[in-house]
């Protein structure tokens, strides 16, 4: 474990973790990515904690952190991001005390690691701002009256499929699984059903 000891490694494997870590935010599933982030970020704290650490460069790092939040939100975003990137890549290379010498990070290390981490939040960062700022591809208004059949029974709440998308729903009575349902309003991104009168459920078979 005497390899976890060196500033280079200990640095490398923080970066990678915290990247993995962000990258598990984004694409939440089988739990791998969020097992991986957890083993380095738990290798890099090994390092980390044994390591004597300069505080004024992790205050650096931190104060990095904000030029690159503004880059995101601005239009004229170049410069705000090379402040950025300087920050960070001077206070990687400080952020340990050495034994002996100036630095303890290998200053090309630094600003490679630095420079692809900002990359890959800056493609993460946009995609997600476009999702979030992407309209509703339907009228959520419109579900109302339409009909549905419930994939999962509804004691209070369950799952109802309608126009080709599975949805929330609550109704007064419960509704089990494969009964015709008809919304009759909707709560946020809840619809309210009721059950499809028989009369109903034969004219539309």
């Amino acid at each position: 474990m005497n390899f976890l000891l060196d500033p280079n490694v200990s640095y490398f494997l923080l970066v990678c973790g915290l990247g993995l870590a962000v990258f598990a935010l984004f694409s939440p599933g089988t739990g791998l990515l969020e097992i991986g982030a957890f083993s380095l970020l738990l290798l890099a704290g090994y390092g980390v904690v044994s390591l004597p650490i300069n505080w004024w460069a992790v205050v650096i790092l931190i104060a990095g952190v904000f030029p690159f939040l503004v880059a995101v939100r601005k239009s004229q975003r170049n410069g705000y991001l090379v402040v950025s990137l300087a920050a960070l890549t001077v206070g990687s290379v400080f952020l340990f005390r050495p034994a002996g010498g100036l630095i303890a990070i290998n200053p090309w290390l630094a600003l490679v690691t630095t420079t692809l981490m900002l990359g890959f939040l800056w493609v993460s960062s946009h995609k997600a701002l476009q999702a979030i700022r992407q309209p509703p591809t339907m009228d959520l208004g419109r579900l109302v009256g339409m009909i549905g059949v419930v994939h999962a029974d509804i004691q209070r709440k369950g799952v109802v499929y309608i126009n080709g998308e599975e949805w929330t729903a609550r109704s007064s009575s419960p509704i089990p699984a494969g009964q015709p349902v008809r919304v009759i309003a909707r709560d946020g991104l809840v619809l309210v059903v009721e059950p499809l009168p028989a009369h109903e459920q034969q004219r539309n078979q």
